[in-house]
C-alpha cells in the first residue's frame, strides 16, 4: 500500500445528500523512486542553474537538425538577436523562463523523433513537408516558430502519443 505524499489536488464527488466523496489526486511515496519534479524557471537560481547546459543541448540539437540563426532564433521566440545568439555559445548567461521552456519542449521533441525514426530521420523530420492536418503542408519547425509554445506542445503531445506515451 502507498502512503500519499505530495497531494496535488482534492475533489468532491457529491454523491447524494448524505453522502460526500473526497478524492486525493497524488503521487505514491514508492521507496528507493524519486519522481521527476518539473523545475520552476520562475526561480531565478532554477535559471541561473540550468541555462548553460539548455543552451548547450539547445545549440546541439538544432545543429543536428542543421538550422539557421534565422530558425534558431524563431525557436526561441525571436527575442534572441543574431549577435547575442552567437554568444551564448561560449557563455549563455541566465535565460529567460520563456526561452527554457521553449529549449524544454525542443529537447522532448528531439528525444521523441529518436525514440520514433531512425537517427538520420528523426534529424530531418523537423524540416520535412508534413501534409498531417496539424501541419498542412508545412514543416513542424515553420508549425512550431509561428506558433510558439503551445505550437512546441503541440508536436510534443503529437509525438508522445506517436509513441504511445499518453
Amino acid at each position: 500500500m502507498f502512503e500519499l505524499a505530495n497531494v496535488y489536488f482534492w475533489t468532491y464527488i457529491h454523491l447524494n445528500e448524505e453522502t460526500l466523496m473526497a478524492l486525493a489526486f497524488s503521487t505514491p511515496s514508492v521507496p528507493g523512486y524519486q519522481f521527476d519534479t518539473v523545475p520552476d524557471f520562475s526561480r531565478l537560481a532554477t535559471r541561473e542553474r540550468l541555462s548553460q547546459s539548455a543552451i548547450d543541448g539547445f545549440f546541439a540539437i538544432t545543429g543536428k537538425w542543421d538550422l539557421t540563426a534565422e530558425q534558431q532564433q524563431g525557436l526561441l521566440g525571436g527575442t534572441v538577436k543574431r549577435s547575442t545568439l552567437y554568444s551564448l555559445k561560449s557563455a549563455a548567461g541566465t535565460r529567460k523562463q520563456d526561452e527554457l521552456t521553449r529549449i524544454s519542449y525542443i529537447v522532448g521533441i528531439y528525444k521523441a523523433l529518436h525514440i520514433l525514426l531512425p537517427d538520420q530521420l528523426a534529424d530531418q523530420w523537423m524540416t520535412q513537408p508534413n501534409d498531417s492536418r496539424l501541419f498542412g503542408g508545412q514543416t513542424p519547425l515553420e508549425y512550431v516558430m509561428r506558433t510558439g509554445i503551445p505550437g512546441l506542445q503541440q508536436v510534443r503531445r503529437l509525438l508522445d502519443a506517436s509513441r504511445g506515451g499518453m
